[in-house]
């Protein structure tokens, strides 16, 4: 299984609160990915005081081997196409990125099953 991490997903784990069957999945998969989309919602939500992390996302996902999706404009293309199911522009482009990808999304944002995503849960 190839899975990306949601920016909720990767805090959760930096945090070690992610819920056991949670991180069984991430510890089995065959690729564990974050994308720079993570690391840039992060960074403002930082900046704008809602949010406490205080490690870079790259140190971090080098500390635990997960592997960078690069964001492509062709996955930026792709959100222009997808419903308005979710109104969160970070999240929209990390579904962009899964479903061009092949991808299965860790989460615990009912709202991604609409885009017929695959999901594990977070």
């Amino acid at each position: 299984m190839k899975l990306l991490l949601d920016t909720s997903a990767l805090i959760r784990w930096h945090a070690d609160t992610l819920k056991a069957p949670a991180v069984r999945l991430v510890e089995r998969a065959n690729v564990v990915a974050v994308s720079p989309v993570s690391a840039w919602e992060i960074a403002i939500k930082r900046a704008l005081g809602k949010l406490r992390f205080a490690d870079a996302v790259d140190d971090v996902a080098t500390r635990y081997g997960f592997d960078e999706l690069p964001v492509t404009i062709r996955h930026a293309d792709l959100v222009r196409d997808l419903p308005t199911h979710h109104g969160d522009p970070f999240d929209r482009l990390l579904i962009a990125q899964a479903l061009d990808e092949g991808f299965t999304i860790l989460t615990s944002d009912r709202v991604f099953e609409a885009y017929r995503v695959p999901v594990a849960w977070a």
